[in-house]
């Protein structure tokens, strides 16, 4: 599988490509297939992907876009072998990578030529520290210890990991894993290279580096297929091709121009000239502005004794430190600000700045080791993590973190039944939930059988139903098509008991569009706080707070 080049019938080179599929199509196998259960009587699951035909040449970049769910993960997976190898179906159709049918290569065959990216790290890191983990894959093939060192300094140095190096994997930061993962893939040196959602959890530096990365593996003559929902970052990488799934069909394949001009920007987060080529000419910048900055007001104002409308204090921090070890540095250093019912707040910062190290301060899963913490004025080291959650709640980064249950609905129903949710009112909570983030379909699946984009809705559907006055998201729209985040902050918006909202992004404009103050963060410390055009105008904090400016901003900040 190393030679791109065959001769013609004429004796003139032609060049292979580096993928090709041919009418491709794949459906999982049903539980009660696999059990050997009689299926005559039982509908089979529908096929996630249908007739899927296009092809690559080396040196080439592929954009698969579409919505959570329409099969990008699963097409990925027919790529680099784990289905069939891995996963139960019925695959048809051929695939090819550099000329040679990948039917009948083993797994570690098809490892040295095409290597992936996934989309939570946590399911893809085996090594306790970061060394460990990038030399993995090449001690497994044995290469030489003196090549193996020589080929992991090389990649640390390249992905700026060499202070990280002697670093416990479980005490990185969620994007700091990301780029471990995709320092262990780079050191494989395989010729096909598959990112699955990699900007997701990436400050704009660490982004600038993968950037970097792949046009310098484009360059010798990679070929790189990436899915990701943030059509607009990805396409600072100079996309050759974009392949558009719905429901696990092929709507479109072909260049960026002819992408863009059918691309539905209500379903994709898409530059923002394709939002106002949807608007029309005679749109001015005050209607644009007031269609998308539309700021959630959580929770109900209360007036003070002049009439005007007052908002109290509900969540406090007053000089919070931590470290988690007593001779470890510290991550917190010195944080102090208040949030008040009816916020909606985004916290922003580079990879490990301490974003979600703060947030678990608030429920209790960590505990500060200098400072204190008030919730609805009372300390809450006095508070057990079981009384908190009764009044936050709090979706991980990652939902392999959070889920566990057998079925959907089991999983969304979890939390409120805890809580002492019985009746009616638990059947309401749930439903709502499940409706609110578009999951009701899947309810009597199990969780672990839905893409990633699916399995965070369905963690955001198990704090919903919880009904917590205070809502804590860490990246709530990583692995979201664009409709669904915008459907969830409209969610938010109508909880009539909900007091505050803040959540962990690297979205910019999420935090443009929908929250009323802005958080950074960097070092442990807070570096700026306001309302988010006042904060974000701010070139050089940009920069500093390793934020990249996007189309969004820059329209809203340049002059009538």
């Amino acid at each position: 599988m190393s030679s791109y080049e065959t001769s013609g019938t004429d004796g003139t080179k032609k060049v292979e490509p580096a993928v090709l599929l041919d009418h491709v199509s794949f459906r999982y196998t049903a539980p009660e297939e696999q059990e050997g259960q009689d299926t005559a009587s039982s509908a089979s699951l529908p096929p996630v992907l249908a007739d899927i035909s296009f092809s690559l040449l080396p040196g080439e970049l592929l954009l698969i876009a579409g919505p959570s769910g329409c099969g990008k993960s699963t097409l990925l997976k027919c790529l680099n072998g784990l289905i069939p190898h891995t996963y139960s179906g019925t695959l048809s159709g051929e695939i090819r990578l550099n000329g040679q049918a990948i039917h009948g290569i083993s797994l570690r065959d098809l490892a040295r030529h095409i290597g992936t990216m996934l989309q939570d790290p946590d399911k893809q890191i085996v090594g306790s520290t970061v060394e460990q983990e990038v030399a993995f894959g090449m001690e497994n093939l044995g290469v030489p210890r003196s090549q193996m060192l020589r080929t992991l300094q090389n990649v640390l140095h390249q992905l700026k990991l060499e202070p990280y190096r002697d670093r416990a994997t479980h005490a990185l930061s969620g994007g700091q894993r990301q780029l471990v993962a995709a320092a262990g893939l780079l050191v494989m040196e395989p010729a096909i290279f598959l990112f699955d959602e990699p900007f997701a959890s990436l400050d704009s530096f660490a982004v600038d580096e993968l950037e970097q990365l792949i046009h310098h593996l484009r360059q010798e003559g990679h070929s790189i297929i990436i899915v990701e929902h943030r059509v607009e970052e990805a396409l600072y990488l100079d996309v050759d091709k974009v392949l558009l799934l719905d429901r696990g069909r092929q709507v479109f394949f072909g260049d960026v121009p002819s992408f863009l001009a059918l691309a539905d920007p209500d379903q994709m987060k898409l530059p923002v000239t394709s939002r106002l080529q949807q608007f029309g000419a005679s749109v001015t910048r005050q209607e644009v502005r007031e269609r998308l900055i539309t700021p959630i007001i959580t929770g109900q104002r209360t007036p003070d004794e002049d009439g005007v409308q007052k908002s109290d204090t509900i969540l406090s921090l007053e000089n919070i430190h931590y470290r988690y070890a007593p001779f470890s540095p510290e991550i917190l250093r010195g944080i102090s600000f208040q949030i008040r019912r009816g916020e909606t707040i985004a916290l922003l910062g580079p990879n490990g700045s301490g974003k979600t190290t703060l947030v678990k301060q608030f429920l209790g899963l960590l505990r500060p080791t200098q400072g204190s913490i008030q919730l609805y004025g009372k300390e809450s080291k006095k508070m057990s993590v079981a009384k908190i959650a009764g009044q936050v709640g709090y979706v991980f980064q990652y939902p392999g973190a959070m889920l566990y249950a057998p079925t959907v609905r089991q999983e969304v129903s979890f939390g409120p039944e805890n809580l002492g949710f019985r009746g009616d009112q638990l059947t309401s909570a749930v439903e709502q939930a499940q409706r609110a983030v578009n999951v009701q379909d899947f309810a009597d699946q199990s969780p672990f059988t839905l893409s990633f984009g699916q399995q965070k809705r369905v963690t955001i559907a198990s704090i919903l139903a919880m009904r917590s006055k205070i809502l804590l998201l860490d990246e709530p729209t990583a692995g979201q098509d664009y409709r669904s985040y915008i459907a969830l902050m409209e969610h938010i918006r109508r909880i009539p008991d909900l007091d505050a909202l803040l959540f962990i992004t690297h979205d910019l404009d999420l935090a443009l569009r929908f929250t009323q103050r802005v958080l950074l963060l960097k070092d442990g410390r807070i570096e700026a706080d306001g309302p988010p055009l006042e904060i974000l105008r701010d070139q050089e904090l940009l920069h500093r707070c390793h934020l990249r400016p996007t189309s969004l901003l820059n329209y809203l900040l340049s002059s009538p």
